[in-house]
């Protein structure tokens, strides 16, 4: 797949903008820590036509962000590779830059330990033990800030938006 043309080639922000800097890209990333895994999962909760999504799923798997697999029945998940999982601390950066700009009620969703509850912080140590947390280990769960009423009425968002573990996948 050819890749875009940035300013700087030179550039590792811009390499990595050539990967996952597309409109979607990052939110598909987000549901894939999420738990989400189907292609009508991510179309569901994300909202995005599906030409688009296909295009960036194609992407993020030709990139060895996810990988595509065939399971039990003839279905197709995506699941996040050591590349995309490598992705959390971008995720859980832009998260919070978003809570501190257009979340006056405080943090939407909150990351915690799952094995003793303490908060995550922005560097993804545990409040309570002192410990970095790796990625299976990590519940995440409404905040202060989530608003219920602005969330879509559908399956996929209603596992999403309860506590669970990251990674965790979504069956329907």
């Amino acid at each position: 797949m050819p890749r875009m043309a940035y300013a700087d080639g030179n550039c590792s922000l811009a390499r990595a903008l050539e990967v996952v800097g597309e409109r979607w890209t990052l939110l598909i990333v987000r549901d894939a820590f999420f738990g989400v895994r189907r292609f009508g999962d991510f179309a569901t909760q994300l909202n995005v036509p599906r030409a688009v999504l296909t295009n960036r799923l194609k992407r993020l798997v030709d990139e060895g962000v996810l990988s595509r697999e065939r399971v039990v029945g003839g279905a197709v998940e995506y699941q996040l590779t050591e590349d995309g999982l490598a992705l959390l601390p971008v995720i859980r950066a832009l998260m919070a830059w978003g809570d501190a700009h257009s979340s006056p009620a405080g943090p939407r969703r909150v990351m915690r330990h799952d094995a003793d509850d303490g908060l995550l912080d922005d560097q993804g140590r545990c409040s309570a033990c002192g410990g970095r947390v790796s990625v299976p280990e990590i519940r995440i769960e409404p905040g202060p800030g989530f608003d219920p009423s602005r969330t879509p009425a559908d399956p996929v968002s209603e596992v999403i938006n309860g506590p669970r573990r990251l990674l965790e996948p979504i069956r329907p």
